[in-house]
């Protein structure tokens, strides 16, 4: 746990200097792009829009969801520009973490004045 600890921390430092840069207001995937480059500037191994296929009784369905951004293959996380987080964001991102096996997951909304307000932290 303590090695996912230190990525978390990696990866909101990362997060917040994207939001530092570039504020509140843009899309979503801009903010991905911006966060890809953090974080492999900071050494981190990512995958962009990685599928999470849903798992159906035995049956593994490719269905079209992605995680935003997979960090180390342990952390998923979760990118928003919205006005606020809603629990179906919550239940989205326990869902992608349930389906992909992973334990740490981050949902971060960049559409906020601080980003310690856009930020949330789950563990399975």
């Amino acid at each position: 746990m303590e090695q996912l600890n230190v990525f978390s921390g990696k990866i909101i430092a990362a997060a917040i200097e994207v939001h530092k840069h570039l504020g509140p207001g843009l899309l979503e995937s801009a903010y991905e792009q911006c966060l890809d480059y953090e974080l492999g500037k900071n050494g981190l191994s990512i995958k962009r829009q990685e599928p999470v296929p849903i798992l159906y009784k035995e049956v593994k369905l490719e269905y079209g969801y992605r995680i935003d951004i997979l960090v180390e293959n342990l952390i998923v996380v979760e990118l928003k520009s919205v006005d606020a987080l809603l629990p179906v964001h919550q239940a989205q991102i326990l869902t992608y973490m349930k389906f992909s096996q992973k334990k740490l997951g981050l949902l971060i909304n960049f559409n906020v004045t601080l980003l310690k307000n856009g930020l949330r932290r789950y563990v399975l």
